[in-house]
């Protein structure tokens, strides 16, 4: 499994528009083949940067499916414009991890 990871830094005041924008971006990018789940936070710090946190299948699942599909031209058309300067995007293989129970 490949997690995607971007900071989303949004136009300031822009932030409820994206996040309504978002709701209905979110189904479209859950129907793609190779999609495992989603996170969105935003920064408490810096209330117009959002966090994205998306598991794939693989990194082409991501790469060329989604953003190869329709899905990814209406998330596109739905939420770019609320980002300046455009999100760096990247992905990252697991090397650990642990819980609360060790």
């Amino acid at each position: 499994m490949i997690l995607e990871h971007a900071i989303l830094p949004v136009i300031p005041g822009r932030e409820a528009e994206f996040e309504a924008a978002l709701a209905e971006a979110v189904p479209m990018i859950a129907a793609v083949p190779g999609f495992v789940d989603l996170q969105v936070s935003r920064s408490i710090e810096s209330p117009s940067e959002y966090l994205l946190l998306v598991h794939w299948e693989s990194v082409e699942a991501h790469a060329v499916g989604f953003r190869g599909s329709p899905e990814y031209a209406r998330w596109r058309e739905l939420l770019h414009h609320f980002y300046e300067p455009f999100p760096v995007v990247e992905h990252f293989a697991e090397v650990a991890r642990t819980d609360a129970h060790g």
